[in-house]
C-alpha cells in the first residue's frame, strides 16, 4: 500500500508538471504559481479527514498535482527576474527549501505529532500533521499582493492576440526544441535515480547491514542533509562562477567518491569515525547539483515554452522514479544492499559526464523572443 501511494504521488507530479507548465506559458507565471501552492495545500490537508487508504491515495494525487507544477513555475520566475550574473545564486538559494523542507517534516513528526496524540489521542496526532498543511495556503495572499508577474513573460504577453496554445507540442515537433528537451530529460532522470537510489535505502543500509546504532545512524544522515543544504547553496555560486556544467560535474563527482567510500570501501573507512563522517558530508553535498536545474532549463528553453519544458522534463524524470525501489531489489538480492546503492554513483557519474551534452548558458540573458 504504501509503494502503491508513492507510485501514484510520483506519478501525479508527472501529470502536474505538464499541467501547470502549459498553464504558466499561457496565463502567466504568478498566477499559476498560486494555484499549484493551493492546490497541493489543499490535498494535504484533506489527506487528514481519509477514511482509508483509497480517500488516501486521491488526495495523494492531488497533492502530487500541485508539487509537481510548483517547483518548475517557481525556477521559470527566479530565471526570468534575476540577472544572469546572479541567476544561479538565486536559484540555488530557492531549492534549499528541499533539505529546510525536510527538516521541518522530521520537526513536525518528531515533536508536533507526539504532542497533538497526547493530547487528542493517537489518531488525531498523524491527522493534525496533516492539517498544518493549510499554513503554506496563506503565501497565495502574499504572493497576489506584493510578487511581481516575470516582466520576461509580460512582455510576450503583449506581443500576442490571445494566450497561446500548443506549447507541449512544440516541444515535440520543433527540431531544435526537441533535442534539447530530450537532453535535459535524461539529465533529469538519470540524476534524480541517483537521487532515489541514494536515499531511499541509505538509512536502512546503514543500520542493518553495516550494524550501526539508530542514534549513529540519525547523526550520520544529519550530516549527510548538512552537506545537502550547503551543497544547494554552493552549486550556485560555483555555476555563476565557472559555468553550469563545471560546476553540475564536480558535483557529481563528489557524490560518487562519497557513495563508493560507504558502499564499495567501508570496511577501510569504518575504523574511522571521522573519516567516515566526511564521507558521508560528501554524499550530502554532491547532491547540490540539483540546484543546476533551474538555471539550466530556464536558459536553454524560449520563453514561449520555458515553464512547459521545465515542469515536464522535472517531473516526468521524478515521475518514473517509483521503479527505484524495484530496481535496487533485484540488485540488492544478488550484491547486498551496499552493491544496489552503490548504482547512485554510476548514474551520478553519467549525469556529470552527459551536462556536456548540453550548451554552457552561463551569463544568458533571458528575454522575450517574438
Amino acid at each position: 500500500a504504501l509503494s502503491l501511494l508513492l507510485g501514484a504521488s510520483l506519478a501525479a507530479t508527472a501529470l502536474g508538471g505538464i499541467l501547470f507548465g502549459n498553464l504558466a506559458d499561457r496565463y502567466g507565471r504568478k498566477t499559476v504559481l498560486s494555484w499549484t501552492i493551493l492546490v497541493y495545500s489543499i490535498g494535504t490537508f484533506m489527506c487528514g479527514f481519509a477514511q482509508g487508504a483509497l480517500w488516501l491515495l486521491v488526495f495523494r494525487v492531488v497533492t502530487g498535482l500541485g508539487v509537481g507544477g510548483e517547483w518548475a513555475t517557481g525556477q521559470t520566475l527566479v530565471g526570468e527576474t534575476f540577472p544572469a550574473r546572479m541567476r544561479a545564486r538565486f536559484a540555488a538559494v530557492m531549492q534549499t527549501g528541499a533539505p529546510v523542507g525536510v527538516a521541518l517534516a522530521a520537526a513536525v513528526g518528531g515533536f508536533v505529532e507526539p504532542a497533538l496524540a497526547a493530547r487528542f489521542g493517537e489518531e488525531w496526532g498523524w491527522r493534525g500533521c496533516f492539517f498544518l498543511a493549510l499554513i503554506p495556503a496563506l503565501l497565495v495572499v502574499f504572493i497576489r499582493r506584493h510578487m511581481p508577474e516575470s516582466d520576461v513573460w509580460q512582455e510576450r504577453r503583449q506581443r500576442q492576440q490571445a494566450p497561446e496554445k500548443g506549447h507541449l507540442k512544440a516541444l515535440l515537433v520543433v527540431p531544435s526544441l526537441r533535442r534539447i528537451f530530450m537532453l535535459g530529460l535524461v539529465l533529469a532522470v538519470t540524476d534524480m535515480s541517483a537521487y532515489w537510489f541514494t536515499y531511499t535505502w541509505l538509512p536502512k543500509y546503514l543500520y542493518d547491514q553495516l550494524g550501526s546504532s539508530m542514534p549513529r545512524s540519525g547523526l550520520w544522515m544529519l550530516v549527510t542533509q548538512a552537506g545537502a543544504l550547503l551543497g544547494y547553496l554552493s552549486f550556485g555560486v560555483v555555476a555563476d562562477w565557472r559555468g553550469r556544467r563545471v560546476a553540475y560535474t564536480g558535483f557529481s563527482v563528489v557524490w560518487a567518491i562519497g557513495l563508493l567510500a560507504i558502499t564499495w570501501f567501508w570496511g577501510s573507512i569504518a575504523a574511522w569515525p571521522a573519516l567516515t563522517l566526511a564521507f558521508m558530508f560528501m554524499v550530502g553535498f554532491g547532491t547540490g547539483n540539483f540546484s543546476g536545474y533551474g538555471p539550466i532549463f530556464s536558459e536553454v528553453f524560449p520563453t514561449k515554452v520555458r515553464n512547459t519544458a521545465m515542469g515536464t522534463a522535472f517531473n516526468l524524470a521524478r515521475g518514473v522514479q517509483f521503479l527505484t525501489p524495484l530496481v535496487i531489489t533485484q540488485v540488492a538480492g544478488r550484491y547486498g544492499l551496499g552493491g544496489g546503492i552503490s548504482l547512485a554513483a554510476f548514474f551520478a557519474l553519467f549525469t556529470g559526464a552527459w551536462v556536456w551534452m548540453l550548451p554552457e548558458t552561463r551569463g544568458t540573458k533571458i528575454i522575450a523572443e517574438p
